[in-house]
């Protein structure tokens, strides 16, 4: 069996076991093509879905069947791409190939191995299919910060940040094929009570096997100090804590990875001023508290919003997000804005993200940049 059918058996073996997360195809050999990306679906029987995102916008999906027939089609899709990363419950594997056509998959005698002994999961389809998280509740970081108690059950009250936390990390792991392979720097600004910097950690760590060098920093000297004792207890050795001004903070090795949850206001600009800086790879941040831009907003033509306090706090919200990744894709990020979890869990959803390609474009970044100051104008009635 070549690396192609090799890495189209995987995939669909974890997924009909349950334990396939998602499989990312990246580095397209066709032009018309810039990724593709299959997960396990229910749609009237299992199947495994194909969705291919095109240079012009557009977006199409097709349904494999989780037998020889859909083998085959896969490892024909594989064959259209120079990169792709499976991931799953059990581990995961990484096609590469070649300027010269040579396919290799690493990792993948570990992970025949591993499917075969992982437990499949339920796979009831439709809504009363049990939502699978990357994190159980288990894990001991989880049960020291008290989110779950020992037994792995999660709390009544802590259910909205369990969910919070799996969320970005499934954001994560969307911009796997983005990040260094098997190594990586970490950096959580404005970090609080770090359950974010725990779960990433482990997630680089423990699920994913990297070696892994993370910070996370915050002005709260307190806090700081329970997440090192945190950190020390469940032997997370590659995960440190610095008290300090986030604007202030040097990092012995520049991050790959930025990542910030809540930073209230004007802290949000400050993680993503020193991701730039740092020219770090993948930037996710979910700002919190937005109140700069209300207070400066000086438009006659939004006057009909303005007058009405709420709207023009979640109209100033939105258009400080806004004005946000227009800066970053000045700095030559491709960026969006993202869901984050349910707004009823918290009002605070709105992941912001930005992913430095290799050669940004600079035409791109001009465009981004006038809009920026256009933008802010007209915002503030005065000059950039």
């Amino acid at each position: 069996m070549n690396p192609f059918e090799t890495l189209s058996d995987l995939t669909l073996t974890a997924a009909r076991r349950g334990l396939l997360n998602k499989i990312v195809f990246s580095v397209p050999r066709d032009e018309k093509a810039e990724k593709a990306v299959g997960v396990a679906k229910n749609i009237g029987g299992p199947c495994l879905q194909i969705e291919t995102f095109h240079k012009d916008g557009k977006a199409t999906q097709k349904n494999l069947p989780l037998d020889a027939a859909g083998a085959a089609a896969l490892a024909a899709l594989a064959r259209s791409f120079s990169r792709a990363n499976l991931l799953t419950a059990a581990g995961a594997a990484e096609l590469r190939v070649g300027k010269k056509g040579v396919a290799t998959l690493l990792g993948a005698g570990p992970l025949i191995k591993k499917l075969q002994e992982t437990p499949e999961r339920e796979t009831t389809a439709g809504n009363d299919r049990q939502k699978q998280y990357i994190l159980r509740g288990d894990e001991p970081f989880l049960v020291r910060l008290g989110v779950s108690d020992k037994t792995g059950r999660v709390h009544d009250k802590k259910g909205p940040k369990f969910r919070q936390i799996n969320r970005f990390l499934e954001l994560i792991r969307d911009v796997l094929p983005e990040l260094p392979k098997g190594e990586i720097t970490i950096a959580d600004l404005c970090c609080g009570k770090s359950y974010l910097s725990f779960a990433v950690y482990h997630y680089f760590a423990d699920v994913l096997g990297y070696r892994v060098r993370m910070t996370g920093v915050d002005l709260k000297p307190d806090v700081i100090a329970f997440c090192r004792q945190v950190a020390e207890d469940c032997g997370f050795a590659g995960l440190t804590f610095e008290w300090g001004d986030v604007s202030r903070y040097v990092p012995e090795e520049k991050p790959q990875l930025v990542i910030s949850l809540h930073a209230c206001d004007t802290a949000t600009d400050v993680v993503l001023e020193k991701a730039v800086e740092w020219g770090a790879k993948v930037i996710l941040s979910t700002p919190c508290c937005q109140h700069e831009l209300s207070g400066q907003l000086n438009c006659p033509t939004l006057d009909f919003i303005g007058e009405y306090g709420l709207l023009r706090q979640k109209f100033c919200a939105a258009a400080t997000d806004a004005l946000r990744l227009k800066r970053l894709e000045a700095a030559g990020y491709r960026v969006a804005a993202l869901e984050l979890i349910d707004p009823e869990d918290t009002p605070k959803n709105v992941m912001l993200r930005a992913v430095l390609p290799d050669q940004p474009d600079t035409a791109k970044m001009t465009a981004a940049k006038a809009a920026y100051e256009a933008a802010r104008r007209f915002l503030t009635g005065g000059d950039a």
